[in-house]
């Protein structure tokens, strides 16, 4: 997923941002807090364990969204969780219902859940589903980019 650090994007969804790493560590010093105010033993290894084995979790989650349902569109390229597909190959932006059982970009099986489809029709002739959170969005953007390649 490399690509020349001078071309500019043009839509970009990261597939999750930072703030869920932040819950686990939450959650510790809460439940920490709690027991201090309680007036009882405190268990500090606990819930310094606790944090770090929930912000590893997160972490891992994180990660994988990032790398699952990053959506980039460059004049050159799209990028749809782990597959990349050259703008050229686009031949229209079909305003059509996709059939069941049209491939879906980035190697899933289906359209992510509370991800919008848009069909695109590839210089092949076949039809293949692009996602975004905001599929308008994502549609003019690859107007765009179609028109600057």
């Amino acid at each position: 997923m490399t690509e020349p650090a001078a071309e500019t994007t043009i839509y970009h969804e990261p597939g999750a941002g930072g703030a869920p790493l932040l819950w686990g560590p939450a959650f510790a010093l809460a439940g920490y807090l709690a027991e201090l105010s309680l007036g009882g033993p405190t268990h500090i290894f606990a819930w310094v364990l606790v944090g770090v084995v929930l912000l590893l979790l997160s972490a891992a989650w994180v990660y994988a969204r990032r790398r699952f349902l990053l959506v980039r569109v460059t004049p050159s390229m799209l990028w749809q969780g782990r597959e990349t597909l050259p703008v050229a190959r686009i031949a229209e932006l079909a305003e059509i219902d996709a059939p069941l059982g049209t491939r879906v970009l980035g190697g899933g099986w289906t359209v992510p859940r509370k991800y919008t489809e848009v069909p695109v029709r590839l210089d092949d002739g076949s039809l293949a589903l692009a996602w975004a959170r905001d599929g308008e969005r994502l549609r003019s953007a690859l107007h765009e980019a179609r028109k600057a390649g």
